[in-house]
This record gives structure tokens, sequence and C-alpha cells, in this order.
């Protein structure tokens, strides 16, 4: 089981004139990608009882999540407002007052029995109650599953960048598998000359791998056991990038999974060939969500995978 914690929202999305509405969410991309490549996966969100609450927990459940640990209330679906400059997407949050948003830490049960692994990310990261509910949750869970964070950063919607980095600071000394992109690193550590520099100052804060996605040019991940793999992205045709990154982070998670590598002690046993497999199904993921528009990952039979 793979437990997903974070927001389910509703992006809409440019379509000519007018916006629709399509599912989505950071956290709520992965669970959606993990459940169609095959993986066992629970969400943790907080699910509205308005019409794009319903939209939400259809989508999910056609795509194999389990909402059963979710907080449900009568407050409104966080939205998203998605704006499209050649190909690339940029968002407009509205989650004040929200079910996610309003998520306090009593209000969430423990993982369920069989959690394997956690993850943690995206927006609701960075504004209270949920981001300390959910900071709190990670450090209190961290030693029953793996954990991994993908910091997903969105400078326009931070308030408080120095709470914010206090708060990745603590789930990143409890991290095992930590993602961020080149954006993502240029914001959290602005002073470091080189990625690579910037990777072992990460992996000296607690995190147990480091990896960052390059688009067109691929992936690479750098383990604390000294590991550095590096995977190119298959060619294909961008429609757009939106839930890309998510969708890489459930093809990550479902390749070490399938190479019995989903633990921490998986992770210190991990070698090269297995963590180039578990990237490279991640790329591939990743470049048939980007081949089409929205957040829309592909199912295990568009990858020829097995169980």
């Amino acid at each position: 089981m793979i437990l997903c914690c974070g927001e389910a929202l509703i992006d809409l999305i440019p379509n000519g004139p007018t916006r629709e509405p399509h599912v989505g969410g950071a956290v709520l991309n992965t669970a959606v990608a993990l459940g169609r490549l095959g993986e066992e996966v629970a969400m943790l969100t907080g699910l509205s009882s308005d019409e794009y609450g319903r939209l939400i927990e259809v989508h999910g459940t056609a795509s194999n999540v389990s909402f059963g640990p979710s907080v449900r209330s009568d407050r409104p679906t966080t939205l998203a407002v998605v704006t499209l400059v050649d190909g690339q997407a940029t968002y407009d949050f509205r989650d004040d007052g929200s079910a996610t948003r309003d998520i306090r830490p009593a209000d969430m049960p423990p993982p369920p029995p069989g959690t394997d692994a956690m993850v943690f990310g995206g927006i609701s990261l960075i504004n209270p109650p949920v981001a300390d509910s959910l900071a709190d949750y990670c450090r209190r869970h961290a030693g029953e599953a793996l954990v991994m964070l993908d910091v997903n950063i969105r400078p326009g919607f931070i308030t408080d960048p120095a709470t914010y980095r206090a708060r990745l600071a603590a789930m990143i000394a409890v991290t095992d598998i930590l993602k961020v992109s080149d954006e993502d690193l240029a914001w959290l550590l602005p002073e470091a000359p080189t990625q690579a520099e910037a990777f072992d100052s990460l992996l000296d804060s607690g995190a147990s791998m480091v990896v960052t996605t390059r688009g067109a040019d691929g992936a690479i991940a750098t383990t604390a056991g000294g590991l550095t793999v590096d995977v190119p992205s298959p060619a294909t045709t961008v429609a757009d990038t939106v839930g890309a990154g998510d969708t890489f982070n459930a093809g990550l998670l479902s390749g070490l999974r399938r190479a019995g590598h989903l633990s921490r002690a998986g992770l210190a046993r991990l070698d090269a060939p297995a963590l180039a497999e578990a990237l490279s199904l991640a790329t591939r993921a990743a470049s048939v969500t980007v081949s089409r528009a929205g957040p829309n990952p592909p199912w295990a039979r568009e990858l020829a995978l097995g169980a």
C-alpha cells in the first residue's frame, strides 16, 4: 500500500475561450498514476461534499484509488486556475477555507495497515493549518514506512518563505526519496554553485536519495550510498506538462516496488541497474502524460507492464 498525503483539487484548464474542470492536485495526480500502474494506493486528503468533491472521488476511484483515509467535510474544493504558455503550466490557487486547507492533526487517521510508502508534496505543504498537519504526520509516521517528498515549490503561492523553508527542512530530515526540479533547487538552495553540491547538501540534511527531472533531458538520481544514475526521456510531442512530475513520482515508486526496493532497507541495497530501471519507468510514464492534455497518466497496459 502507498498512502498519498496532500491536496486533491480541480484544475480549471483553458479550452479555447473557456476553462474546463479537470480533477488534479499534485498528490492526487500521483495517486491516480499509481492506481493506473497497478499499485495499491490510498489518498489522505480533505474531500468536500460539493459537486467538485464528488467529481474528485469518482475520478480517483475509477483509477483504483481508495479514499478511505480522507477527511470529509462540507467546505469547498480547492481550485487551481491554469494558464498555459507554449504547453507550460502556471497556476493560481484558490484554497482559503477549503476542504483540504483546514485539516487538523486530530482529523487524520494513522496510515492503513500494510502501508509501505507515504507520499507528500504540493501546495498542501505551503499554508497552515494543513501544511503543519501534514508535516507533523510525516514526522510522526516516518519510521513506519518509506517517505517520498516532492516539494514541487510554487513561489507565487508562498506568503511566509521562512516558515515554509523550516517546514520543508524538518520533513527532509526524515525523507527517504526527495524529488526536486531545477527550479526547486534554485529556490531551496540559491547559493549552491552546482547541482551536485545541492544534491550533497540535501543528502547531508537527511534524505537517502535525491531525484531531479529535467524534462526532455530525462532524470538523475543520487543516493546517500554514493550511486548516481542518469536516464534519458523518451522522445514525445508535448501537449502540456500538467501532471508530468506527479506521474514521474508514481513511476519511480512503482518501479522500486516491482524491483523489491520499496522500503528503507530496499533503498539501502539498491544497485545502479535497479535504480536505472525504476527511473526509466518513471520517465516513460511521464512522457505519456505530457503527450496528452491535462493530468492523464498512463495505465499499466499502455506501458506493457505486468504485475
